[in-house]
């Protein structure tokens, strides 16, 4: 029984990339962390740069190919479990806008 669950998904992870202002979320983080590296005085612009991608990668394959599960009670009977969040993102459909801006973002 899920007690004070107050959404409708199954798997709230299958839509969170989709939510209202998510993709504009994601790129000010990115511009953000480009800012505060940039605000650090012995690095060059190319090297905040290269520091950008690299921190950019780095956490988003964590957070989308290492770490499996959800972080909250699913009513799915823990087949979220054994999935990355890579593999819950729009229920597993392939070539959805989602995943095609987590594919393109690190490339632009």
């Amino acid at each position: 029984m899920n007690v004070g669950v107050a959404h409708s998904e199954v798997n709230p992870n299958t839509r969170v990339m989709n939510s209202r202002g998510m993709w504009l979320t994601y790129a000010l983080g990115v511009g953000l962390l480009h800012i505060v590296l940039l605000s650090i005085p012995f690095f060059s612009v190319p090297v905040a740069w290269t520091l950008t991608n690299i921190i950019h990668n780095l956490g988003m394959y964590v957070f989308l190919h290492a770490v499996k599960g959800t972080p909250f009670e699913t009513p799915d009977q823990g087949k979220a479990r054994l999935l990355t969040h890579w593999e819950q993102l729009d229920y597993g459909v392939q070539f959805t806008s989602s995943r095609k801006f987590f594919t393109i973002s690190p490339i632009i």
